[in-house]
């Protein structure tokens, strides 16, 4: 423990050093800092007095990335126009439902084909149907497209994705742990995921006039107080009714976006978004180690390519039922793509209930491809639209007007 602060100080230069250099190249920080963790680690070595294995570390770090996911779905919520998400219902619910039964049907058929038994199988489904809140919110506010048309749709189809992943969580830990293996017990446990969802949607069309009461506060230091630990509070809370901590933030966000503090809010938010969600990036790096990626690596390969057709072929159906231009749909998909957290924990549920060893490592190096992947290609989205355009003629106007 002598060396705790000196190692948490060591891991935040890099952190430092490594966001330099991507701004400097001009490119995503995300791929920078999963690649940086990787490199450290407890397989690294340690030279003189910097010991680049962060042991002692490790959990204050992966700790400081968790507060990170809660600062990029908070501020992603605060985000969100929630009149216009409701305008969009019909819309969020076509799109997230082809998304989540594409990618669903397309990680069934790849398991069974890859000679995975039906739990295994059934685990690469749920692994390849979840997209990474967290990194979709970086890269959201990354490449500055928030006030995007097709953004709203993605945070949509984002947030029914998670409901998805409540309710499959709830499904396999019934079958996998022998928790809720009734099925009354597992339907209670989703309605109360879906339950308190909805609340939070009530909260944020009827509550403003009683929000802007209670965070009538001049003072910005006890104004941060409040609503930071509200933050944490009701994170933690509906961790415990098996609701994702971020997904709390997230909709916790959305409570507040309709209040006249919105905008206040973010720009307390925004310094804590990026420094913490630096760390995130990283200790899920730090996570990995590549030595145990090598068997894995033909079989991650193949999912990733069926992830990406898969996104992209949904991203263009929900974006043009949804009214929007062929670009903008792409855009969706593109977005939509990269895999994180999620899929690690729907990984891990496997990997507790004593399934296949194999598990571990085809979900650490399908995961790092897609969340390196999913932003580069992101933001380089108008090259890749040129480009299908070509192929698919969807637009004869000269390229520039399309931007």
């Amino acid at each position: 423990m002598d060396h705790l602060i000196f190692e948490v100080g060591t891991a935040l230069a890099l952190i430092a050093i490594a966001s330099v250099i991507a701004g400097k190249l001009k490119i995503s920080i995300i791929p920078f800092l999963i690649i940086l963790g990787m490199l450290v680690g407890p397989h690294a070595p340690a030279i003189g007095i910097f010991d680049f294995r962060f042991i002692e570390s490790q959990e204050i770090i992966g700790f400081l990335g968790r507060i990170g996911v809660l600062f990029l779905l908070f501020y992603l919520g605060l985000e969100f126009s929630v009149s216009k998400l409701i305008k969009s219902g019909r819309n969020i619910v076509f799109g997230g439902t082809v998304y989540v039964l594409m990618n669903f049907a397309v990680g069934f058929v790849y398991g069974i084909l890859a000679s995975f038994p039906i739990y295994e199988t059934l685990i690469i489904a749920g692994m390849l149907s979840v997209s990474s809140t967290a990194i979709v919110a970086k890269t959201l506010v990354e490449l500055r497209r928030t006030g995007n048309a097709e953004t709203e749709l993605i945070l949509g189809m984002i947030l029914f994705d998670d409901i998805f992943l409540a309710v499959f969580l709830s499904v396999m830990s019934g079958l996998l742990l022998g928790g809720a293996s009734s099925v009354g017990g597992i339907l209670l446990s989703v309605g109360i995921s879906i339950g308190y969802m909805l609340l939070f949607f009530v909260i944020a069309r009827k509550g403003p006039p009683v929000l802007n009461r209670l965070l009538n506060i001049t003072s910005n230091e006890i104004f941060i107080i409040v609503v930071f630990s509200a933050l944490f509070f009701i994170a933690g809370f509906s961790e415990k009714l098996h609701v994702a901590e971020a997904i709390g933030a997230l909709l916790f966000g959305l409570a507040l976006s309709e209040t006249e503090h919105s905008k206040r809010i973010e720009h307390l938010v925004v310094p804590f978004r990026d420094f913490f969600g630096a760390v995130f990036f990283f200790s899920f790096g730090l996570g990995i180690d590549p030595l145990t990626l090598g068997h894995a690596v033909w079989v991650a390969a193949g999912a990733v390519v069926l992830t990406v057709l898969a996104n992209v072929v949904s991203g263009m159906i929900a974006g043009r039922k949804a009214g929007l231009s062929h670009k903008a749909s792409l855009n969706i998909g593109l977005t939509v793509m990269a895999r994180g957290e999620f899929s690690i924990i729907v990984a891990n549920l496997g990997i507790a209930a004593g399934l296949l060893p194999q598990l571990k490592p085809f979900s650490a190096l399908y995961v790092l491809i897609l969340a390196i992947l999913g932003p580069l290609l992101a933001k380089e989205s108008k090259l890749i639209y040129r480009g299908l355009n070509r192929v698919f003629k969807w637009s004869r106007v000269p390229e520039k007007a399309e931007y």
